[in-house]
C-alpha cells in the first residue's frame, strides 16, 4: 500500500492537517475551560456568594437547553450526534461544524452533564474534510473516511494529550476491522490482564526476580487478591447501573423526538433540578453535579477525605440521572461523566476491607467508561493514563472485560430514534 502514489499522498496530507486541526481543538478546549470557571466559579464570587449557590443552575441551564433545542431542530448536522447512541465519528461533515461548536460552547460550559469529546471528534473530521476541499483533493467514499478519520484523532489526541489514545480511540469508534476486532480483542486482553496478575503475583510471593523496566520511580503497595476478588464484584455492578442510565437517556432521547426544543429545554432544567437538589442536600457547589466531571475527578482523586460518605452517595445518584437525561437530549460526549462516576463509586468503596483508593477508583473509572463507550482497549488505555500508575493495569484490564462483557449481554432497547424534524423544531411522533 505504502508503494501507491495516492496512498503516499493521503498520508502527508494527513499529517499536514493535523497542525491546524489540534491549533483549533485547542483554542476550542481553552474557551470551554474558560466559560466554565466564568459561569460557575467567576461569576458567583463576583455577586458575593463562596460558590455557586443552589439555583444558580436553572437560568444557566434554561439558555443551554433552548439553544441547544434550536439547533438541533434548525441546523445541518443537528450538532452533531446523539449521546445515547455512544461515541462514534460515523457522518461527519464540514456542513455540521457551525451547530457542532454552537451547542457544545454554549451548552457544556453552561451545565450541562457531557463531556467534549464528541464535539471534537466531529469538530476535528469538519475540519479535515473542509481543507480538503479547499485545497480540491480527490472526493471518494474510502479518502473521506480516511480524512474524516485522521481529523478527529488530530482534534481527540488535543484533548487527552496522548497520540496514543486519540488512535486507539478512533480505531474502536471507527469499527476497523468490524465485529472481528472484538472477537479477537477481547480474549487478547483477558489472558493479558490475567497473565499479568499471576505473574505480579508470583514476584510478590517468591521474591525472585526476572528483571525489570522499572526505572526507580516510587509505588504504591502491591495489589493482592483482594484488590481482585473486589474488583470481580465492582466491575459488574457499576457496568450495570452505567447501562441502565444509558437506557434511561434513549427513552429520554425518545421523548425529545416529539418536539424538539420544548422537551430538550424540559430535560435541560431536569438537569438543573439535579444540580439545585444535591446543593441543597449536602451544602456543596451544584458545580459538582452540572458540567463532565473532568474537573472535580481530578479534586476528588487527589483528596477524596474531602468528600463523605452522604455527599459521594447523593453526587452518584443525582449526577447519574443528570448525566441520563444530558445524553437523550443533548449535545457531547459521554466519557468524563461515566469516568467521574465510576472515580466517586471507586472513592466510596475504597474504605472495603483489603480494597484502598487506587484500586478501587481504577477497577470504576475502567468499568465505567467501558459501559458508556462499548471499547474496551480504549477505555482501559484512557484509565491507565489518567491513573498514571502501571501498578493498576491489570485491575484496569480485568473491570474493562467484565464491563463488557456485561453490557453486551445486557438488553438493547430501546433504539436511539432518527430525528428529522422540520423547520419549526416539531418532529413527527414515532412509534418506536
Amino acid at each position: 500500500m505504502l508503494r501507491r502514489p495516492e496512498y503516499r499522498k493521503a498520508l502527508v496530507f494527513c499529517g499536514l492537517i493535523g497542525v491546524p486541526v489540534a491549533l483549533i481543538a485547542f483554542w476550542f478546549l481553552v474557551t470551554l475551560n474558560r466559560l466554565e470557571r466564568l459561569f460557575w466559579t467567576e461569576w458567583p464570587k463576583d455577586l458575593g456568594w463562596n460558590q455557586a449557590p443552589w439555583w444558580w443552575g436553572f437560568p444557566l441551564l434554561l439558555v443551554a437547553g433552548v439553544v441547544v433545542g434550536l439547533v438541533v431542530a434548525r441546523f445541518p448536522g443537528q450538532g452533531g450526534h446523539l449521546p445515547a447512541a455512544g461515541l462514534h465519528s460515523g457522518g461527519v461533515t464540514k456542513e455540521a461544524l457551525p451547530g457542532v461548536l454552537v451547542a457544545a460552547l454554549v451548552g457544556l460550559p453552561l451545565g450541562v452533564v457531557l463531556g467534549p469529546e464528541a464535539p471534537l471528534i466531529a469538530l476535528g473530521g469538519g475540519l479535515a474534510l473542509l481543507f480538503a476541499s479547499f485545497v480540491r483533493a480527490p472526493h471518494t467514499e474510502a479518502s473521506t473516511a480516511l480524512l474524516g478519520a485522521a481529523g478527529a484523532a488530530a482534534a481527540i489526541s488535543a484533548l487527552f494529550g496522548n497520540p496514543l489514545v486519540g488512535a486507539v480511540l478512533l480505531m474502536e469508534v471507527a469499527g476497523v476491522g468490524g465485529p472481528q476486532l472484538f472477537a479477537v480483542m477481547l480474549p487478547v486482553l483477558l489472558s493479558s490482564g490475567v497473565g499479568d496478575l499471576v505473574f505480579t503475583g508470583f514476584v510478590h510471593w517468591t521474591g525472585l526476580q526476572t528483571g525489570s523496566l522499572d526505572i526507580g520511580l516510587p509505588k504504591p503497595p502491591p495489589l493482592d487478591w483482594a484488590d481482585v476478588l473486589w474488583v470481580l464484584l465492582i466491575a459488574p455492578a457499576l457496568a450495570f447501573l452505567i447501562h441502565w442510565i444509558f437506557v434511561v437517556g434513549r427513552y429520554t432521547a425518545r421523548f425529545v423526538t416529539s418536539w424538539t426544543v420544548r422537551n430538550t429545554t424540559l430535560c435541560a432544567l431536569g438537569v438543573a433540578g439535579c444540580t439545585a437538589l444535591y446543593a441543597v442536600a449536602t451544602g456543596r457547589t451544584p458545580a459538582e453535579v452540572a458540567l463532565s466531571g473532568e474537573s472535580t475527578l481530578a479534586k476528588l482523586a487527589q483528596d477524596a477525605h474531602a468528600w463523605s460518605v452522604g455527599a459521594l452517595v447523593a453526587v452518584l445518584a443525582f449526577k447519574g440521572l443528570a448525566y441520563a437525561l444530558c445524553l437523550g437530549s443533548l449535545r457531547g460526549g459521554p466519557v468524563f461523566p461515566s469516568l467521574f462516576l465510576g472515580g466517586a463509586a471507586g472513592a466510596l468503596l475504597a474504605p472495603l476491607p483489603g480494597l484502598g483508593l487506587v484500586p478501587a477508583m481504577a477497577a470504576g473509572m475502567a468499568a465505567s467508561v467501558t459501559a458508556a463507550l462499548r471499547l474496551p482497549v480504549s477505555s482501559a488505555v484512557l484509565v491507565v493514563l489518567l491513573l498514571g500508575n502501571v501498578d493498576t493495569v491489570a485491575l484496569v484490564v480485568l473491570a474493562a472485560v467484565m464491563s463488557f462483557a456485561l453490557t453486551q449481554l445486557l438488553p438493547q432497547r430501546p433504539a436511539v430514534p432518527a430525528f428529522s424534524g422540520p423547520p419549526t423544531g416539531r418532529a413527527p411522533r414515532r412509534g418506536r
